[in-house]
């Protein structure tokens, strides 16, 4: 299906590489054959990159291991958990975050796994927040999601449910109208997918989006930043017009991870931020995801943005606009600098 190069058969030949391959005939469908330039294709065709580990990278960057009080779940922030569900993907993303975990069969969604970590949620009233993923909770069938959202629905203290997947990039056609109404049952549920390149996004992507949109689920888009496959404004501008048409709301846009062989995907901070500049003024508000690094060893998210704020005279701002404008602002009187 693919002419692979030199630098992708080696890879697929050795053992370096830890997380496994895996893409949908839809997905692959998407991948040109002849082109390993091709953004699609280099986010989930392994190469010998991924075999040198590169300064500051590790298996676990974010600390996972350390903040997980039951196996598969995560506690990090203080009113909100993590719940991996399985560790499979219908498509493996090459940049994944946890490519130590996903795709090696170690992470299975038994009940009495998952009777652990409800049970933990259950004794923890601070939580009121959970975050489904793994993994893909979608590739559960719906009476197993159904009967996890049900026991979480029955825990008092959890408001909101959040399902993170990447099901309507590269397997569209799970988003059924059953699937909708067993999730409708579980209100208030919001959904985290996972949408990199313009090139995902497909009248089968725009289809999905639309039901769980009909549903009444609100769809937010978590893309991570990747050197050569969407480091570009334009390449950016492009993903968020599509995401809003489809009804997600361009949510974050991460700083990729410093995962084991990850060096050929990460980008400097400053491209990073140049992106949001690019965008903040030149397009709807709705359109601008925040740029997040989640800092290494659990920190949590930090944001990063342009930094608008010039100066500051007496009790005046100077303020830049997204044209290089500057503007004074009258600030009032403050006991600190904001500089």
């Amino acid at each position: 299906m693919l002419r692979l190069s030199d630098e992708e058969r080696l890879a697929l030949e050795q053992d370096g590489v830890k997380l496994p391959l895996g893409i949908t005939p839809y997905y692959m469908s998407l991948i040109a054959p002849n082109d390993p330039e091709q953004p699609l294709r280099r986010t989930v065709i392994p190469t010998l990159q991924e075999v040198v580990k590169g300064p500051g990278e590790a298996d676990d960057p974010l600390g996972e291991e350390s903040q997980s009080p039951v196996p598969g779940l995560v506690h990090r922030y203080p009113d909100r958990v993590l719940l991996l569900l399985s560790d499979f993907c219908s498509t493996y993303c090459r940049y994944c975050t946890r490519s130590r975990l996903v795709g090696h069969g170690a992470l299975r969604p038994s009940r009495s796994r998952i009777d652990r970590a409800l049970e933990y949620i259950r004794a923890t009233p601070s939580i009121r927040d959970v975050l489904l993923s793994g993994g893909d909770p979608l590739l559960l069938s719906d009476d197993r999601l159904a009967w996890i959202l049900l026991r979480l629905r029955q825990i008092a203290h959890v408001e909101i449910v959040r399902i993170g997947t990447k099901v309507p990039a590269v397997l569209p056609q799970r988003i059924t109208p059953q699937l909708v109404r067993m999730l409708r049952r579980y209100h208030p549920l919001w959904m985290s997918l996972h949408f990199t390149h313009p090139e995902e996004c497909t009248v089968e992507a725009y289809r999905a989006c639309a039901q769980l949109a009909d549903g009444g689920i609100p769809l937010g888009s978590q893309t991570v930043l990747l050197k050569g496959i969407n480091d570009e404004v334009e390449t950016m501008t492009a993903l968020v017009h599509h995401l809003m048409k489809m009804r997600v709301r361009p949510y974050y846009l991460y700083q990729c991870d410093p995962i084991t062989g990850s060096a050929h995907f990460r980008t400097a901070v400053e491209k990073g931020v140049e992106i949001i500049r690019g965008l903040r003024g030149f397009t709807s508000g709705y359109a601008v995801p925040t740029y997040v690094v989640d800092a290494p060893g659990g920190g949590g998210k930090i944001p990063l943005m342009p930094n608008y704020v010039v100066g500051q005279q007496g009790d005046e701002l100077i303020l830049r606009n997204y044209q290089n404008g500057l503007y004074q602002y009258p600030n009032g009187p403050c006991s600190d600098n904001l500089l």
